[in-house]
């Protein structure tokens, strides 16, 4: 089960966060600071599955992003990381070749892609084009 979802940029700047668990605010700032310091001190060469508290992170860096999502021991790594290409996929169809510019400018159907593939901390859906299908309705009635 995801417990979050983090995109961040490469200098640490936080751009989208999606928590499945209650984590106070308090708690949010230090904590995804942290985590975040912690995945850009790592190299390419290294793992992108680490342990942190008592999480799972798997990360994967596409361009000048790094997309971290927390999991619960019992998790597949491999299948998020495979998640992780599966949302940069659907956010490529969408956006054609996805830029940290085209989340900021387009942060509510970001948000939206990310709503229709996790609920509650379970994947819900993969299949790119009934990802996409809501927001090409919107797209349509307007």
């Amino acid at each position: 089960m995801l417990k979050f979802l983090l995109l961040v940029n490469k200098q640490g700047q936080t751009r989208i966060a999606q928590y499945y668990e209650y984590i106070s605010h308090e708690e949010r700032v230090p904590f995804e600071a942290e985590i975040i310091r912690k995945c850009l001190a790592r190299n390419e060469t290294q793992c992108s599955i680490m342990e942190f508290r008592n999480y799972k992170v798997v990360y994967r860096r596409y361009a000048s992003l790094f997309f971290i999502v927390g999991v619960d021991a019992l998790e597949n790594e491999l299948g998020v990381l495979e998640f992780i290409h599966n949302i940069v996929e659907t956010l490529d169809r969408l956006f054609e070749n996805v830029c940290e510019l085209d989340i900021m400018f387009n942060i509510d159907r970001t948000h939206m892609i990310l709503e229709e593939m996790i609920m509650n901390g379970c994947i819900v859906e993969t299949n790119r084009t009934n990802i996409l299908q809501p927001l090409q309705m919107l797209d349509q009635s307007s």
